[in-house]
């Protein structure tokens, strides 16, 4: 049974997605990617989607529908603080399609995001954001959010990702 989450907006319910959602989770991936202008980076597909988020669970999708319809998704997954001793969420990504903006649908579902970490004992809800996005920086901060920007960001990723491994 699916499990959704009422919400203050008439018509707008969010659920977990499930499998028959892939095609789906993998077309707000490129729409998101492309708004981002890092579409040409997407190599998710949707067999590799099916494996990571419902074979192996390495990340939950919520999505969010409008009136029935699809209208938006936010992925993520667990990650820990030491510090804080406990699990937190973090958020990979947050899209609402641009036909269904300017109704409170992303601030509702980052509130349902919210309402997860507590409901699972989490100590917090991290996520980026490109320091480009204005819109969504503003959109953050009135939602209660902070910049760690004492913080910088690392990555090791492609080619130096098996050379890593290879130094051990």
């Amino acid at each position: 049974m699916t499990k959704y989450y009422d919400t203050k907006i008439e018509g707008f319910k969010i659920r977990y997605a499930n499998e028959s959602d892939v095609s789906l989770i993998l077309k707000f991936i490129k729409e998101l990617a492309d708004y981002e202008g890092l579409l040409n980076e997407v190599v998710a597909t949707e067999e590799i989607l099916m494996e990571s988020l419902f074979e192996k669970k390495q990340a939950q999708v919520i999505i969010g529908e409008y009136n029935g319809q699809p209208a938006g998704f936010a992925l993520f997954f667990h990650n820990f603080s030491t510090f804080l001793g406990r699990a937190n969420l973090y958020l990979e990504d947050l899209y609402v399609d641009p036909a269904f903006r300017g109704k409170g649908l992303g601030k509702t579902m980052l509130a349902c995001l919210g309402t997860i970490a507590v409901e699972r004992g989490c100590g917090r809800l991290d996520w980026w954001c490109l320091d480009w996005n204005k819109t969504s920086i503003d959109f953050y901060l009135q939602m209660g959010a902070k910049p760690m920007d004492e913080w910088t960001v690392y990555r090791v990723d492609g080619e130096n990702l098996p050379k890593l491994a290879q130094m051990m």
